[in-house]
Parts: C-alpha cells; structure tokens; sequence
C-alpha cells in the first residue's frame, strides 16, 4: 500500500489522539494482588473490581480504553488511608468478561458503572474516569445524577467530527499496525519511562478487533450534553494532550478546570502526586451528606 494513502490530516491524528486515549492504557488480563480485589455481576458477565478503604463519601475510579483498575494504584493508596475507594474494570479490561458482540459503546460501558455501583452498595459516590473512561463517567452522571456526589474527568476528550472520524476509521481499516505505529508514541509523549514502557505493553495486549471497537464506540458519543445536564459538583483534569477546538472545557466552560503539563496523556500515573492534591482539594469541596431536598406545597 502507498505511504500517501495511509496520511491523516492534522485533524484525524487528533481525534485518533482523543480516541486513543479513551481507548488507550491497558486491556491487561495480568491478577492483580490486591486484598480488594472481587468480582460482581455486570450486563456483560462478570465485572473485576478492587476495593479497599472505609469512611467518607465513596470514590469509584473508571480507567480508559486498553487501561485496568491498576492504573489508578497511586490514588487508590492515597485516598484508602481516609475513605473506602474503589476501581473498575470495565467490560473486556482487567480480567472482566469480554462481551461476546463486542459492544463497546459508551451507554453500554455506562451501565457497567451503575452495575458496580449497585453491587457494591454505593448510593452515592464521587466518580472519576479517565479519558473513554471519562466519556463513560459522564454519561452515567446524566443518567443517575442523584448518586453522584461529585464527577471527575481526567483527560477526556469532546466529541469528533464525523467526517475525521471516519477519515481515521478508515485508516484503521487499511493498515491499523502501521497508524497504531506512527500515532501511539505522540500518545505517550511525556511519560516517564516507566510508565511508557508499561503503557506499551497494555497495548500490545489488546486485540486489534477489541481495539477499533473501542476507538469507534469513542467516537460515536459526545460527552458534552451529558456533561452539560449533570449540575452537581464536578472538575475538568486536562492535559497538553487534548487541545483542540472541541475540547470539553471550551464547550462546557462552566465547569472548573485543572490544566497539567510535563505529563503524558495519562497523568495520574506520570504526576500521581498532583492529581491526589487535585482529588484532595476536589472531595474536600463535596458535602459529607446529600444535601436536602426542599419540597414546596
């Protein structure tokens, strides 16, 4: 194939950035040995969770595409110390089951969040996704507000347009080693080398049908109306990685933004000191209890 038909517009390696990244950080099947590690019912069969602290308001972390409960170790640790914290594995991730009809679209990703939640008896949590992680954070919050004590969205992407979408999608088709190839080291530019080399083995372990589901399933949802229609507390994480034109804090600017450098687009494993201070400060702002709802009559 001609080196000319595999080029993407400026455009496409920014929504394959977006996509990426909600499709990117591990689909790694390794055990975790972690004491909270168990196991619930989700739409899609089982669903691997880690759980582990008591006290506070609960906080139920979502990873990204290709990404497991481990990437969120650092903040686990941090928060335990205080409060009951836990992470999803979502479907086909972390030893979850994988769904048979590779339904990977973020509806569907939203209902293994209010799988786990009821499981695991949280009625009412703070959330935190990390980028499709994110997108799926957000459409769970426009679908059960009143559990929410507060959202978070680390590094999540705004929507694409169609017509780069596809454009992407197509190049996929043609010769996904060599796109996935060209495009994953600008994803992972600014990690450490640790973390690099990790997020290089989580992708190689995700299967290349697995892999454009995911990406496809990112594009086809905009996360802003439901990030628009939640009114609870809320803080955008964002890194240099997702700058563009249909960024979440330049169409939803009402909600408050944390911006970081020196990081990759997984900041939470490169800066995981900052993003504890920046959790910290954000569940320092939520009250202890639902507040009251007032009935007139």
């Amino acid at each position: 194939m001609a080196q000319a038909a595999l080029r993407l517009s400026r455009p496409a390696w920014a929504a394959l950035a977006g996509a990426l990244a909600l499709t990117a950080a591990g689909v790694a099947r390794h055990v975790l040995r972690q004491r909270g590690r168990r196991t619930v019912a989700g739409p899609a069969g089982k669903l691997v969770v880690d759980d582990g602290g008591q006290g506070g308001v609960p906080v139920l972390f979502v990873h990204s595409y290709a990404g497991t409960s481990a990437h969120w170790a650092a903040q686990l640790a941090h928060l335990r110390r205080h409060r009951r914290a836990i992470a999803l594995n979502l479907r086909g991730h972390g030893g979850s089951a994988a769904p048979a009809d590779r339904d990977y679209a973020v509806p569907s990703l939203a209902h293994d969040i209010a799988a786990a939640a009821d499981a695991l008896g949280l009625q009412r949590f703070v959330l935190v996704g990390h980028s499709l992680g994110g997108t799926a954070a957000a459409a769970y919050a426009a679908q059960h507000p009143e559990r929410l004590a507060g959202l978070v969205l680390v590094a999540t992407p705004g929507p694409t347009p169609a017509e780069i979408s596809q454009e992407v999608l197509r190049a996929l088709e043609r010769d996904y080693t060599r796109v996935m190839a060209d495009y994953w080291p600008s994803m992972t530019q600014g990690a450490r080398p640790q973390v690099q080399a990790r997020l290089n083995a989580d992708m190689r372990r995700l299967s290349r049908k697995d892999s454009k589901a995911l990406i496809a399933a990112g594009f086809a949802y905009d996360p802003s109306p439901a990030l628009t229609s939640y009114r609870g507390p809320a803080l955008l994480i964002d890194t240099v990685h997702g700058e563009t034109s249909s960024a979440l804090h330049l169409l939803v600017p009402q909600v408050p933004r944390q911006r970081l450098t020196g990081t990759s687009h997984w900041p939470h494993l490169d800066d995981p000191d900052t993003v504890n201070r920046l959790l910290d400060r954000f569940l320092a702002s939520v009250p202890a209890q639902a507040p009251l709802k007032v009935v007139s009559g």
